[in-house]
């Protein structure tokens, strides 16, 4: 087998031996239903209660107010929907940005069809939404703000305490998206003001498939899946107990080991955008310099396509995106990049490169090294860089 170098852990992380190792015995040994009564379900049952402890104490949360779910878009779709629907009798206007994972604008669109009103604010060039177009936005029937902790593509960190302050100060609902945060950089559900949080197992070394909803108490919200009693009469279906464990395990481990990977990932990222933008002419970096995930590095290269650069980067064993999983088939420039300012021909130029603190420096050298000649390639084909040559040595 040749080289592979994985930088797409934003789409998907390797789920760890410790996490698969937790998981295994609750597919064949311990396979009760946590619901039924007798004593071998008791098992199961335990390892769901515990998992809770573990989630939340990852997030300064009450184990009570950690409902499981499958994945970062249910728990999104969970929030916005039934929260619209159960303070519909305050108001039916919602506040989100411009850049948030589809999860959000796609159920603000469903809103919007069922009379609901959406403000989406607009973000300045680094990513970051306007506090004071926040405040400027609110009205007397908002009922819910809904801002992504950290972009899924240009890894920014939005000023999460202070919106979630602004929202309490108002009397309004706060949910955040921390499918990208969580387990990678401290949250704090009491000290951040949240009211409602979204995550996903798969993005911190976790399973596939489950997912959590921080509500906290007190918050009125409704079921949005209907059937049995589970998950405390709020989610029905039977929980899927290996992925629960799993994710668990991850959040444990992820609290362990937290500030050593984000000195580990913050080094790398900043070797990455440095060489970069050093060595690679006519390159951006997008999102905000510092205030970013720290294992999110987005470019932008004038002159190329970015699926062409994925194509030549999968080649050589380099798994890249060029923005989110979730709309990697897109021939559409991203939503993201356009929000920031980008004209479409720039963004369509992009490339996510995501590192975990698995990653090695020699790693992140040889795809730098590589890049510079797959870009070097594409622009000799690009007819609108030789025209900007022609230009440029007119001028």
């Amino acid at each position: 087998m040749g080289k592979f170098i994985y930088l797409d852990h934003a789409a998907t992380t390797q789920t760890s031996e410790e996490v698969v190792n937790a998981m295994l015995p609750f597919f064949s040994e311990k396979y009760g239903n946590p619901s039924a009564f007798y004593g071998f379900a008791g098992e199961a049952e335990k390892a769901v209660s515990y998992a809770r402890k573990q989630a939340a104490a990852l997030i300064h949360a009450n184990p009570e107010e950690i409902y499981f779910t499958g994945g970062g878009s249910e728990s999104d779709n969970w929030a916005l929907k039934a929260a619209a629907e159960a303070y519909a009798d305050k108001g039916k206007h919602i506040i989100t940005s411009k850049i948030e994972h589809h999860a959000i604008l796609h159920t603000c669109e469903y809103l919007q069809k069922k009379g609901y009103e959406i403000t989406y604010l607009d973000v300045d060039s680094d990513g970051k939404i306007s506090l004071e177009e926040l405040e400027a936005a609110i009205r007397e029937d908002t009922i819910l703000i809904s801002v992504m902790m950290a972009n899924n593509e240009v890894g920014t960190i939005e000023e999460v305490a202070k919106i979630g302050k602004t929202a309490r100060e108002h009397g309004v609902l706060f949910h955040t998206d921390a499918v990208q945060a969580y387990g990678h950089i401290p949250v704090d559900v009491e000290e951040m003001n949240i009211d409602m949080l979204s995550a996903s197992g798969h993005k911190f070394h976790g399973p596939k498939g489950v997912g959590i909803l921080y509500i906290k108490k007190g918050v009125k919200i409704r079921s949005l899946i209907h059937g049995g009693a589970q998950e405390r009469n709020r989610r029905a279906g039977t929980l899927n107990v290996p992925g629960i464990v799993g994710f668990g395990k991850a959040s444990e481990t992820a609290g362990k080991t937290m500030e050593e990977n984000i000195k580990k990932e913050t080094v790398l990222r900043d070797h990455l955008i440095k060489r970069v933008l050093e060595e690679i002419p006519y390159s951006r970096l997008n999102g905000h310099k510092t205030d970013r995930l720290p294992g999110n590095a987005n470019f932008c290269f004038r002159f190329i396509e970015g699926e062409s650069m994925l194509i030549l980067l999968e080649q050589l064993g380099i798994c890249a995106s060029s923005g989110s999983a979730c709309t990697s088939g897109a021939l559409d420039p991203s939503h993201v990049l356009l929000a920031l300012g980008l004209p479409h021909e720039i963004a369509h130029g992009s490339l996510r490169l995501t590192l975990s603190a698995e990653t090695t420096k020699e790693d992140l050298d040889f795809v730098v090294d590589e890049l510079k000649k797959i870009i070097e390639r594409l622009r000799h084909m690009s007819p609108l860089y030789e025209d900007f040559l022609k230009k440029e040595n007119k001028e």
